[in-house]
């Protein structure tokens, strides 16, 4: 009886012991005392120099210089290329006086920079005629003059995106690989830094990867986003997205669409879907951008005569024309179409997306 005590006692003696070293255990991994805070360095002193006339001058130490703010590109900047591809010829133009060599390669130029052979030859036409009347024969004066008229050629359109909606809707189209997406994100950041409430629609339900980079811009704009799974009807995506804008007094939405071919019918009148089934929403879709890569030229051209029959386009997004000695396809689309260039691309950065300037374009292609 004795020993079966003793048993008992000791058992109680170790399960307390075991409890205690528990709670303990469990103590200590829970409240941790903070780490003592590790005295701060004391500055280094400043160097000390002898002047050379028996005084110690203190050294303050160097400041580094706040770094340069960001800044939009300009088109002299960024139109280097194309303005290389014509050098050579205002340089032989300029070394000689008015004959017919200088109207033969005025066309060549003007064509070679995609200006296009309609609107190329109503400029020389008039501007042959105009030196004739007036016994031009000074060719710097023939080239100002072609200055002044591709420019005034180039103005007199209405280059403003339109917000009168609400919200107000911008739909983007454009074959593949053109930037539409890109171009989307950077307008969401400028819109959402002037204080537009902004809502983007992933319309773009074909490629993968689309929905996923809008995502990521939405979030560097700090603007909302709607999207669906891959293959959703993008249609009803873009519905969706004007509807939500509605419904949290959104200005403006910018609609993502799949990249198309302007020659495939059935992907062309998919797009006549979109635009009709955004205008059923609660907003209002006042401008439909076309972009463009000014890298393919000509070919812009036929792009912007399609889709402009198919969603009735109200202006061109040019990309990459940085990258292009090509940059005349502005005229060709301006005048053969009559539909403004509203934004070029003149780089890859957020603010080198800017509102196109007729005048500084011209001076940058020239000078």
């Amino acid at each position: 009886m004795e020993a079966v005590i003793l048993i008992i006692v000791l058992a109680i003696v170790l399960i307390g012991g075991g409890i205690a070293a528990f709670i303990h255990g469990r103590g200590s991994a829970t409240i941790e005392a903070p780490p003592r805070p590790k005295p701060a360095p004391k500055p280094a002193p400043a160097p000390e120099v002898d002047d050379g006339d028996g005084d110690v001058i203190t050294l303050e130490p160097e400041v580094e210089p706040e770094p340069e703010p960001e800044r939009p590109a300009t088109f002299r900047d960024r139109l280097a290329k194309a303005r290389s591809a014509l050098s050579g010829y205002f340089g032989s133009i300029l070394s000689r006086g008015v004959d017919a060599d200088t109207w033969d390669e005025l066309e060549e130029l003007l064509i070679k920079a995609d200006v296009g052979v309609p609107t190329t030859m109503a400029v020389l036409d008039e501007l042959r005629a105009e030196a004739k009347a007036e016994s031009i024969t000074d060719s710097q004066v023939v080239v100002d003059r072609l200055k002044t008229k591709l420019t005034e050629r180039l103005g007199g359109h209405d280059l403003s995106l339109n917000q009168d909606g609400t919200p107000a809707v911008w739909l983007f189209v454009g074959v593949n690989g053109v930037g539409k997406t890109t171009t989307i994100g950077k307008l969401a950041r400028r819109e959402t830094s002037a204080g537009t409430k902004v809502v983007l629609a992933a319309g773009d339900t074909f490629r993968a990867a689309a929905a996923e980079q809008l995502e990521m811009w939405a979030e560097r704009a700090d603007a909302a986003i709607v999207r669906a799974d891959e293959g959703a009807d993008p249609s009803s995506v873009i519905f969706d997205g004007i509807e939500h804008a509605a419904a949290v007094d959104a200005d403006l939405v910018l609609a993502d669409t799949a990249g198309r071919l302007h020659t495939k019918t059935n992907l062309m009148e998919e797009l006549r879907k979109v635009r009709r089934v955004a205008e059923k929403g609660a907003g209002t879709v006042t401008e439909v951008l076309l972009v463009i890569d000014a890298t393919t030229g000509q070919n812009g051209l036929t792009q912007a005569q399609q889709f402009t029959e198919a969603v009735e386009v109200t202006g061109v997004v040019l990309t990459k024309l940085d990258g292009s000695a090509r940059g005349g396809i502005v005229l060709a689309i301006q005048n053969e179409l009559n539909i403004p260039v509203k934004l070029v691309g003149l780089g890859e950065g957020v603010l080198d997306l800017v509102e196109f300037d007729a005048a500084q374009f011209v001076e940058a292609l020239f000078e």
